[in-house]
């Protein structure tokens, strides 16, 4: 797929900013998912400037891969951003696109479940923390063999003695 080349929001403070969010666009675009997701979440961190290359390739025509990364890319948005990311993918459930609209429904479900589901304690209930349960430990002799029943420990080694 060619990228046509994206002009510059204003916004970057200098050159090395601007080309690396063409490299990062331009990863979101390529044939290897890793690569994809890779910078997909790095663009989650570029504020304006990621949230308009992820928009883009969430509401465009482009592959299910960019789409999905770019799907993936706006969950992980943070900080004020984060919004405006979910309010791209509620836009993306109403596109014409099918696979949009599959996309946008499934990464907004994951938000949801995130937000709803608290993480649950490890511990028992009933244990508080920083209480914890004395056991026996095991003695050193815990893998000798006991002496046989009938005869004292001190038989055992006579026979040698004896001459």
């Amino acid at each position: 797929m060619r990228l046509e080349k994206r002009q510059p929001s204003g916004r970057e403070k200098d050159e090395a900013a601007v080309e690396l969010l063409d490299k990062l666009r331009e990863q979101l675009y390529s044939t290897n998912t890793s690569t994809v997701r890779q910078s997909a979440f790095h663009l989650s961190w570029m504020q304006e400037d990621g949230l308009d290359i992820l928009r883009e390739a969430l509401l465009t025509d482009t592959p299910r891969r960019a789409k999905s990364a770019a799907a993936y890319g706006l969950r992980k948005m943070r900080g004020r951003m984060k919004k405006r990311a979910e309010e791209t993918l509620v836009e993306g459930t109403t596109s014409l696109d099918r696979l949009t609209a599959e996309i946008s429904r499934n990464a907004l479900l994951v938000i949801k479940k995130g937000k709803a589901a608290p993480k649950r304690s490890t511990r028992p209930a009933g244990k508080r923390p920083g209480k914890f349960e004395i056991r026996d430990v095991p003695g050193k002799d815990r893998g000798r063999r006991q002496p046989q029943q009938g005869k004292r420990p001190d038989d055992r080694h006579s026979s040698r003695h004896r001459h």
